[in-house]
């Protein structure tokens, strides 16, 4: 992962369910828009296979990586398909060890004070706050007090609306998932609403 293009662009796309036959169109829509940082979750049917056709079929204009890593298992499988990055709900020791040690950007999950302090401890490149929405921006702020040297992805809840009043209280990325992934415009290949909601990320 190209962290220093991450943040300068920090705004992370979260693919869950995806179907193979729809990632290359997809992922045109993605190219297209200017995102530039996507995750395939690895509870995905057929994960690693999506994530190498999305390495291959970006050529280096995105950043793909592996959310919902959960084990040692799926952080090899996730690496052996060319994921640049690793993406958990919390956190789990070995995996952040493991991606620390070889210099491999993770992003491990934490929602209480403790559990945020303890990922940043651990190494991680930033800590995910998940489910972010329910606390709202404020509760940004409020860790950023204590904490101001940890850097925050806010995930789960973050809209284009809000998006601006979680970096004013101390995000240092967003990410944004099935909110525009959405699963009718998926079935009916409505790439074009996909794009424009992504746009909307974007134009800031």
């Amino acid at each position: 992962m190209d962290i220093v293009k991450f943040k300068k662009q920090p705004i992370l796309g979260i693919l869950r369910g995806i179907k193979a036959e729809i990632l290359s169109p997809l992922l045109d829509t993605i190219l297209r828009s200017g995102l530039g940082t996507i995750e395939i979750t690895m509870n995905t049917k057929g994960a690693p296979l999506l994530i190498k056709k999305c390495v291959k079929q970006a050529k280096g204009r995105l950043n793909v990586g592996a959310g919902t890593v959960l084990d040692m298992e799926s952080l090899k499988e996730a690496l052996d398909a060319g994921a640049s990055f690793i993406v958990m709900p919390v956190l789990i020791k070995d995996v952040t060890a493991y991606c620390v040690e070889n210099h491999i950007p993770v992003f491990p999950g934490a929602f209480s004070p403790q559990e945020i302090y303890d990922c940043w401890q651990a190494g991680a490149t930033m800590v995910k706050v998940f489910p972010a929405g329910f606390l709202g921006p404020k509760y940004f702020r409020e860790i950023k007090g204590p904490f101001c040297e940890i850097e925050l992805l806010a995930c789960g809840g973050v809209t284009a609306e809000n998006m601006s009043e979680y970096f004013l209280s101390g995000a240092s990325a967003i990410a944004f998932g099935a909110s525009i992934f959405r699963k009718e415009w998926l079935v009916k290949k409505d790439f074009k609403r996909i794009e424009e909601a992504i746009k909307k990320f974007l134009i800031k």
